[in-house]
């Protein structure tokens, strides 16, 4: 069994019952099977099988066994083709098509189900007689070759959304493919260069040169083709695509390039054709001949040899050549029947004295054909396509996209699938753009193209190549020699991988004597495995945990873990619910890996292990720690939920530490997100009440939660006491990762005091334990408050180096808060520098970070700032809008920011010319102020009231302010507190 995306017709007499109570049953018998006999041969045509007859109606299948790149448009020209020959019998039918993935054998007599065929026989039934219904996923196959009418949107019983429907109304001649979004062409200087230089070169000596262009499929040789060909001035340009099925198609690119030099139309009568390549010709003979190959005359008395063909294609491109300088393309010619390729070589090796450049376009399956092609000739050249550079593709996703936004996480996204296609770069903004779908989907036709190229496969490369994918991007040879014990001779077939171009052989592995290898592409890898049924992966999902666990104990356990979790995943959505034992284990395995992710810092990684270790089996240990990574990545609505789960639950089983642990975690929710100073105390001593006094890191939490409750109402002595406290817990229990914190929060209230020889002290200190740690995150505080001190100094460089290597460590670890506090900082270097512009950018991606997490105290600041930075480049109503927002997001508690926030409301009433509202505020901020140990966050607002004063001319008011100023710091630092 496997899993395919096929494209399904549906074919119905219509009227069928009335005939036959009206005919004679010999009569209705001859007609009928006429009616099979004709649906057969139209789908076998095209590449089709017939699935099944039932009663009038027939079912048939496109991309089972066998898939194609272009089911969907073979499905739909079956489908026309259906009907013709239905009305040819004086009968009539209706047609429903749709695409999707199915399940069917691995045989020619294969039987299919899934969603597709459903809406297949739904869209059938709903045609009216003589009716083609098309779903949107065929359509969105079959690509340009079909003509089709909205017919708006169907309602299908058992199906969620109505499904967009469209008639088709005939299909196109020539390659269906969609046309690609407009784009420039990117990355291909070079490649472009050497065509040119090529084709000079050809004009210049007067000779045939052959110009072979390798790759991928999708990787970009038809885009250079063109580019070059509307480049080229002088010369006569034809192309010819090989198709890759079809009845009388061996010369089909030479037919193309005849009758576009002739003139030739499709619905030009035969002799009017002839006539029109002979008078191109200028010789009778050769234009016979070509009208022959070109399919011009199809009834011939005597076959013509290849030999008289090639002759007469050479004299005709000769002559071409002669008038002005001629290149032809050949475009997917690893499609190409022998005798083309033969008349290439003919017409590469024996024109002479005539400027012609032959393009061949191939993947690179034509070396299987043809180990020598192009070998051996002077002028021959072939060149392979790589993928783009990351900046390239970056290039061409913006071209792509042009003004959509695109988040983030589905730009990564859409680099990282599309590793440098051009073409899957291409389809992957194309379905953005359409309809809107994550990046992390792969397109339908993306899918069908790595599909078809995966089925021409032989059976034990196939094989392997499904069973790796298991494995991951990465596999080693004895986990496949594990996985696929069938294929005794698996070096040749990997070495057969290897040169087909679907694997990359790695320089190193992470498991010692054991070969790895690379699919080449990720979405190789991704349609390989997509092939397995659910069933199959489970299976060899669990034989890769094993080989792994047998192979490096628990060195590679979160592999193991993901392995054990697909597996249970998997037999989850077939059975309901994974085998206790399958569950349990991944379970444990889960939640190991994420304590050890924990561990290392990579909070976000940890967070779906443990998260996953609890749907699979809860226990109390494992939602405490899923819970304890949502807090080390300041998700502050996670925490609150779960954290109180797990108070309640550890609280009824008499766990102290981790009841003591929840209530710290509530405390922090308390204070960030609610502003509630009392309640977050009242939890913190709680904590501290029932956490077991030999858990250090858990009463350090605590302890450090009471020192923030000082940061809040400025009380400094308070900040100090506790930070001392844990400080000495720290050095007890030899963490330097928590005493480099403990040094940080020291040096950061001494700063806030203005004692900043005591403040450099500390900071010294806490950078040198946090590298001697390896704690990342403790080393991003340090370099945080660092950055801080630069910026006082009005060292600006040095401050934005300490912000963005802290940036980059907060990102790393996946904490959002920290992350955008140092957004904040970032913005006020730049603002600093005179680029309030870009300190706009900056603090509208912290807001916009900061949002879900329900945070106040660090929004606050952050909108303030942001109405700060807008006043100044004089953006007057939006900078009201964010201080009104900063003063209703600000907590009572939270002293320095409700001063900060009257002192930016209070600079905008000034600029809106409201001097009494604006005084006020700035004389708020500075007695909310005095009130605290604050020295440092007393600059700005007595900086803002003194130049508020003095620029309304009351320089006798403004000097008590200024006088106050130089005693806090001889040189006014003009920077707002973050």
């Amino acid at each position: 069994m496997e899993r395919k995306l096929a494209t399904v017709i549906f074919v119905d007499l219509v009227g069928s019952t009335e005939f036959l109570s009206t005919r004679d049953p010999e009569v209705v018998r001859r007609r009928v099977t006429s009616f099979f006999e004709h649906v057969s041969h139209c789908v076998t045509t095209h590449g089709g099988i017939v699935e099944k007859f039932a009663g009038d109606a027939v079912m048939a299948a496109f991309g089972i066994p066998q898939a194609h790149e272009d089911d969907g448009e073979r499905a739909v020209r079956a489908a026309v083709g259906i009907m013709e020959s239905v009305h040819g019998l004086a009968l009539e039918a209706r047609i429903g098509i749709e695409s999707g993935e199915v399940v069917a054998d691995e045989s020619e007599s294969t039987f299919a189900t899934g969603e597709a065929v459903n809406i297949a026989a739904r869209l059938q039934q709903a045609a009216a007689p003589g009716e083609i219904l098309i779903g949107p996923y065929a359509h969105r196959l079959a690509g340009a070759c079909v003509e089709a009418e909205d017919r708006g949107t169907l309602d299908l019983r058992g199906f969620g959304e109505a499904l967009p429907v469209r008639l088709v109304v005939g299909v196109r001649a020539g390659d269906g493919r969609a046309p690609t979004i407009s784009a420039p062409l990117v990355g291909r200087d070079y490649e472009l260069e050497l065509l040119h230089t090529t084709f000079a070169r050809a004009t210049r000596d007067r000779r045939a040169h052959l110009f072979t262009v390798y790759g991928e499929p999708g990787i970009g040789k038809s885009r250079l083709a063109r580019e070059f060909a509307a480049g080229v001035e002088g010369a006569t340009v034809l192309t010819g695509r090989s198709l890759p099925y079809g009845e009388s198609i061996t010369y089909w690119p030479l037919a193309e390039m005849v009758k576009v030099a002739a003139g030739i139309t499709d619905d030009d009568p035969v002799q009017e054709a002839v006539s029109k390549l002979r008078a191109c010709c200028g010789d009778d003979a050769v234009a016979d001949l070509l009208a022959l190959a070109a399919g011009v005359l199809d009834a011939v008395q005597t076959e013509r040899s290849q030999q008289e063909i090639a002759w007469a294609a050479r004299e005709w491109a000769t002559e071409l050549a002669h008038a002005q300088p001629l290149i032809l393309v050949f475009e997917d010619i690893h499609w190409a029947e022998e005798p083309l390729l033969e008349l290439v070589e003919h017409l590469a090796g024996r024109i002479k004295d005539a400027p012609l450049l032959i393009v061949c376009l191939a993947r690179p399956e034509l070396l299987d054909l043809r180990p020598g092609w192009g070998g051996g000739r002077v002028r021959a050249t072939a060149i392979e396509l790589e993928p783009l550079a990351l900046a390239e593709s970056e290039e061409l996703v913006d071209a792509l996209l042009r003004d959509r936004e695109l988040s983030i996480a589905d730009r990564r996204s859409l680099l990282e699938k599309t590793e440098g296609n051009p073409l899957y770069v291409e389809e992957t903004a194309r379905m953005l753009l359409e309809d809107g779908n994550s990046a992390k989907r792969i397109p339908d036709t993306l899918q069908a193209m790595i599909a078809a190229r995966i089925d021409r496969l032989p059976r034990n490369e196939k094989t392997l190549l499904q069973r790796a994918a298991v494995v991951g991007r990465i596999f080693w040879e004895g986990a496949v020699a594990t996985l696929a014990p069938e294929i005794e001779a698996l070096d040749s077939v990997l070495d057969d991988l290897l040169l087909r171009d679907f694997l990359l052989r790695e320089n190193r592995s992470t498991i010692s004597g054991e070969p790895a290898y690379r699919f080449k592409h990720v979405l190789i890898r991704d349609v390989a495995y997509s092939g397995l049924t659910k069933g199959a992966r489970a299976e060899l999902h669990q034989q890769v945990s094993n080989w792994l666990e047998e192979r490096t104990g628990d060195e590679l356990l979160e592999i193991r873990a993901y392995h054990l979790d697909q597996a249970a995943g998997l037999l989850g959505d077939l059975d309901g619910s994974p085998p206790a034992e399958l569950a349990a284990e991944a379970a444990a395995a889960l939640e190991s890996a994420g304590k050890r992710a924990l561990a290392r810092e990579a909070n976000t990684a940890a967070r779906r292990l443990l998260l996953r270790s609890v749907e699979l089996e809860p226990t109390l240990e494992r939602r405490y720690q899923a819970a304890r990574a949502a807090w080390r990545l300041t998700d502050l609505p996670a925490v609150s939920t779960e954290m109180e789960n797990v108070r309640a639950a550890a609280a009824e089983a008499g766990d102290a530490r981790l009841q003591g642990r929840a209530l710290t975690a509530l405390a922090e929710v308390a204070l960030s997100r609610d502003a509630d100073v009392t309640r977050a105390r009242e939890l913190a001593h709680a904590a501290l009440d029932v956490l077991p006094g030999d858990d250090d890191p858990g009463r350090y939490d605590a302890l450090a939660l009471l020192s923030q409750i000082g940061w809040w109402e400025g009380d400094l002595t308070s900040v100090e006491r506790y930070a001392l406290q844990t400080l000495e817990i720290a050095r007890r229990a030899d963490r330097k990762d928590l005493e480099s914190g403990s040094a940080v929060e020291l040096a950061a209230m001494h700063y806030s005091r203005l004692d900043d020889d005591q403040a450099e002290q500390y900071l010294t200190e806490a950078i040198k334990l946090a590298e001697e740690s390896g704690s990342f995150v403790a080393r991003a505080w340090a370099l945080r408050t660092q950055g801080e001190l630069h910026v006082r100094r009005e060292e600006l460089d040095e401050a934005e180096e300490a912000f963005e290597e802290a940036l980059r460590l907060f990102q790393e670890a996946g904490v959002t808060i920290p992350t955008a506090r140092v957004l904040n900082w970032l913005a006020l270097v730049r603002w600093r520098r005179g680029h309030p512009a870009d300190a706009e950018q900056l603090l509208r991606e912290a807001i916009r970070m900061l949002k879900p997490l329900e945070d106040r105290s660090t929004l606050v600041e952050t909108q303030r700032t942001l109405a700060q930075v807008l006043l100044e480049q004089g953006k007057v109503p939006e900078a009201e809008r964010y201080a009104l927002e900063s003063r209703q997001t600000v907590g009572p508690r939270d002293m320095s920011s409700r001063a900060t926030t009257r002192v930016a409301l209070g600079l905008v009433r000034a600029a809106q010319g409201n001097d009494e509202e604006a005084e006020a505020l700035l004389r708020e901020a500075l007695e909310i102020l005095d009130g605290t140990d604050y020295r440092r966050y007393r600059i700005e607002p007595l900086e803002a009231l003194a130049t508020f004063l003095r620029s309304r001319g009351r320089a006798a008011d403004a000097a008590p302010y200024e006088e106050r100023l130089a005693e806090l710091v001889p040189a006014p630092s003009s920077a707002p507190i973050v």
